[in-house]
Order: C-alpha cells, then structure tokens, then sequence
C-alpha cells in the first residue's frame, strides 16, 4: 500500500548517469566502407578501409551533406538521473530515436528523486532551499493523493467489473492493483517536471552528431548539454574519429529566442503577461475542445480513391471512390488493418493513406504529452515553456480528481504551491531554465499536431482505447468526431481494436487481461468513459 507523507524529507538527487550499452565496433570504418559501397562492384567491409579514404571520403561525405552513411552506426544508451523536463523538451523533441523509459503511470515513485542544476552556477542557498521545498512539497502531495483517490478509483472499476463481497478473491486483488495504478496515474500529475526518470535510448550515429550540435536548442540548454556531451563522449572512447575528424560543436545561436523581438512585439522570456495573453488566444480557438481541427486536405477521399487505384492497377470504372476508399479502412476487406505489427507503411496499398493530411490544435498536459509525443510519426510544434511562460496557475485537472473535493482541494493548493516557488524563483533572479523545473506534470502545453491518415489512422486505433492515457483519449476521440463531420467516409471504420474487430475474429479486445471491463465495440463512439 502507500505510504504516507514525510515532513520535512530531502530530495535525493545525482548527477546524470550515461552508459554506453551497445555499440558498432567500428562505427567511423563502417560508415566510410557503406560509402565506398556505393561507387564498388561489390561490398565493401569496414577492414579494407585506409588511412586516406578516412580523411577523404570523411570530409567529402560529411561536408557535403550526405550523411546517411553515418546513420547505419547505432548506440545504445542506458540514461539515469535525467529530468522528464529534458526528456520531453529536447530527447523525445524530434522522430529519430527509441526509447523505453520507466513509466509514471504505473511505477509508484515512493523516494522523492529530481534533477537539480549545478548550483555553484544558478543557486545561492536560499534559492536551492525553495527549489528542494517546493519539490518535497509536491511529492508530499503524490502520497496523500494516491491514498484519497484510491478508494473512488476501487469503487468505479468494482461497479465496471460487478464486484462484490462474494466475488472470487483474485478478482479482488485485480481490482485493488487496478486501483492503485489508476491513483497514481492521477496523483502523478503534481509531481515536478524536475523528477527523476530511468530509460534506454538508442540513437543512430548522425543523430547524436545533431543532437550534440542542437544541444542548447530548447528548454534544458544546461542538462542538454552534460547528458548529450556524455554520450558523445563515450562514444569518442570506443573510436576518436567519429567525433573527433570533423569538430563539431554546440551551436549557441538560438533564433526561437530572438523571435519575441520580431514585429514590434518585444518582450523578455520573465514577461508576466504575454504567456498569459498567448494561452487565451489559443485556448479561444479550441472551442472547448481538447483538440481542435485546424486544417485538413479537402479532396481526401478522392485522392485517396485515386492513389489505391494506382497501386493496384485499376481504373475508376472498375473501382468508384467508395469502393476503393472500403477497401482501404474496412477491416472486413483490408486484413492489414487488424495487423498487430503497424504494418502500414510497408503495405503497398496502405501507403495510399500518406496522402491526405490533417493538423489539429491540442492543449493536455505536460505528462499527456509525454507520451503524446512518443507518436514520431504524427509530429507537434510544442512549446519552448521559457517563451510561454504563465504567472498564474495554467494546468490540466483530470476527471478523476473532480469527484474527490478533498482531493481536488489539495490538488489545486499544489498548483498553487508550484507556481508561487517557481514565480518565487524568478522574481529572485533565477534563470527561468531553473525555474521552470518546479512547474508540474499537469502544466498545460499548447502544441499545433500533424499527420498523415496513414499515421493517425494507428494513432487513433491505439489510442481510443480506454486503456490509453485519459487526455489522449479525449484527444484523440475529438478528431476522429471532427474526421467524421469533414469527410464521414473515411471516418466509419476508425476506433479502438475492439470496434475494428467487432463481428470480425475473436478475441473482441486485443488487451487480454487488461481488458477495460466495458464492451466498447457494442456503441463506439457513443459508449461513455467512466474511468
């Protein structure tokens, strides 16, 4: 069970921890010999490679922009000690990665563990002493949550799953680890963005080149840097070249920066109004949505029609638009949409779905979006928080906490309590880098989010599930409603696999013992979400 709050507990807190798990032997040979390949009658191997061919053929690949011979080296990476605020701001910002990073959903983080900024350089020791409370403050808060709401969490799903004090003992253990998980999955919501996380994070070799010269380009410039230069630097110990021959460096322009001046619209990134200004005006364009339609390709159906036609060799008369465009979303018909692999962009006929595209306005929190994001193939343009910062409280409150007036209460006084020590912080002359790491996970973030059908298509299967993360769930059933007012067509056989599966094959869902409890396939999508 959990543990109960702590008064006046220290944060545990260490420097970043990189290991170099895996690695390419010779990852600066290997790619000089993928080069040679392409000018040789025949393979060649990273042995054969000369003294010579390292520094021409280096330079001459690097230089000129043709760096795919650099992406076949991968490392593999073992990160600890590192903040969600990297995570999510730099590490996860852009598609080319894979990650396996310990969950807050379901991982009851019972020691108090952040990342706290090298304090001979942002602290003097009032500071750090504001920046230590307000996160033992805020991990307090995780305890106490987690024991008020796991009782509204057993009682839901014991109404969902008809449990009584008959019921077998096993399904009452099931329910009472279900509840657990579903508390801490809300309680997590107050906890810092400073906090600890753990993962595996494998990266191509030309890919940590950029991340290394992009290091300063977001909002961790300073933990960006240490963590990033580590992995640089493990790798420059298994083989100095890959580095080492061409000397790149960080760039210290950052352009996003200078934005704010543009147009007459000066501010500075401490301003207390324009984040303000700037989250009313987006807000108004959602309309109450979590995720708004801004934009779409109108004649979608039919150049859908069009491109299935062209892969399969038929004209229009053998195969009208509606037909085609079944073929393509009906899971009766297209067995490649009850895949278990996503499969789609390896399907010849499935890739006819890169060609329509739609971009929506979303605003959930930073801990939703955590694993928003974790979507590469459906990128966002998100906030650099620095820029958009608020003064007041700016958060996402889930459904779970609107039943509990004793945990609603606590859980806005520590909205309060974040926002009052990271203001606190500001007003003191802390960097807003620093500053920021106090904010919570349920800080809203504002992002503008595009894709290809072929893309949310997955997206939105995994994600109307009732096991997906609540606010994605919401988001994500906000689009497929607006999908089906533009273009109700290609909307008709999008849902949770469930619905896609209904009166196909069995099983009915797809997450064996996680099963929701709910027969959502029976009125999707009018089947409410209770939990």
């Amino acid at each position: 069970m959990f543990e109960p709050s702590r008064p006046g507990e220290l944060i545990e807190t260490a420097p970043p921890r990189v290991t170099l798990r895996n690695a390419f032997a010779h990852p600066y040979d290997s790619a000089i010999a993928a080069a040679r390949t392409c000018y040789a009658p025949r393979l060649i191997v990273p042995e054969e490679i000369t003294d010579k061919q390292r520094l021409n053929i280096g330079a001459a690949t690097f230089y000129s922009g043709h760096h795919t011979v650099y992406q076949h080296a991968h490392f593999e990476f073992g990160l600890e000690n590192v903040s969600r605020q990297f995570v999510w701001s730099f590490l996860h910002a852009h598609p080319f990665y894979n990650s396996e990073q310990q969950s807050q959903r379901y991982v009851r983080l019972d020691r108090a563990q952040a990342y706290f900024p090298n304090s001979s350089l942002f602290f003097n020791d009032a500071h750090r002493a504001i920046y230590e409370q307000a996160i033992a403050r805020a991990w307090n808060t995780y305890r106490e949550l987690s024991l008020l709401l796991v009782n509204d969490a057993r009682a839901i799903l014991s109404d969902i799953w008809h449990i009584g004090p008959m019921s077998h003992p096993k399904r009452l253990q099931k329910i009472e680890r279900a509840a657990e998980k579903r508390a801490i999955e809300i309680a997590r919501y107050v906890l810092p963005v400073a906090a600890f996380t753990t993962m595996v994070h494998t990266v191509s070799g030309i890919v940590l080149h950029r991340l290394w010269r992009m290091s300063a380009a977001s909002d961790t410039p300073s933990e960006s840097r240490a963590i990033i230069g580590e992995m640089v630097a493990q790798v420059r110990a298994i083989d100095p070249q890959f580095f080492e021959r061409f000397g790149t460096e960080p760039l210290e322009e950052r352009p996003e920066w200078n934005a704010a001046t543009l147009n007459g619209a000066a501010h500075s990134p401490t301003d207390p109004h324009h984040g303000e200004t700037f989250a009313r005006e987006f807000d108004a364009k959602l309309q109450g949505k979590t995720s708004k339609l801004l934009d779409y390709s109108p004649n979608a159906p039919r150049v859908l029609a069009e491109a299935y036609r062209a892969v399969v060799g038929l004209t229009e008369f053998q195969c009208p638009d509606s037909e085609a465009t079944d073929r393509l979303l009906n899971p009766a018909r297209n067995p490649y949409r009850l895949e278990i692999l996503d499969v789609g962009v390896h399907a010849p006929m499935m890739r006819a779905l890169q060609h329509a595209n739609y971009t929506f306005a979303k605003k959930i929190s930073h801990t939703a979006d955590s694993q928003d994001q974790r979507h590469r193939m459906v990128p966002g343009s998100r906030p650099l928080l620095t820029l958009a910062d608020t003064r007041d409280p700016d958060y996402i409150t889930p459904a779970l906490l609107t039943q509990n007036p004793r945990a609603k209460e606590l859980y806005d006084r520590a909205m309060q309590d974040a926002w009052s020590a990271k203001n606190q912080l500001l007003d003191e002359g802390v960097s807003p880098e620093i500053a920021l790491y106090l904010l919570p996970n349920a800080k809203s973030i504002r992002l503008v989010e595009s894709g290809s059908l072929l893309h949310l298509l997955h997206k939105w299967t995994m994600r109307t599930c009732f096991n997906a993360q609540e606010e994605i769930y919401a988001a994500s059933m906000d689009e497929v409603a607006q999908l089906r007012e533009v273009h109700p067509q290609l909307a008709k056989h999008i849902g949770p696999p469930c619905h896609l599966r209904a009166n196909i094959t069995t099983p009915i869902c797809t997450e064996g013992s996680h099963f929701c409890g709910v027969k959502v396939w029976l009125d999707f999508p009018n089947t409410p979400r209770r939990i």
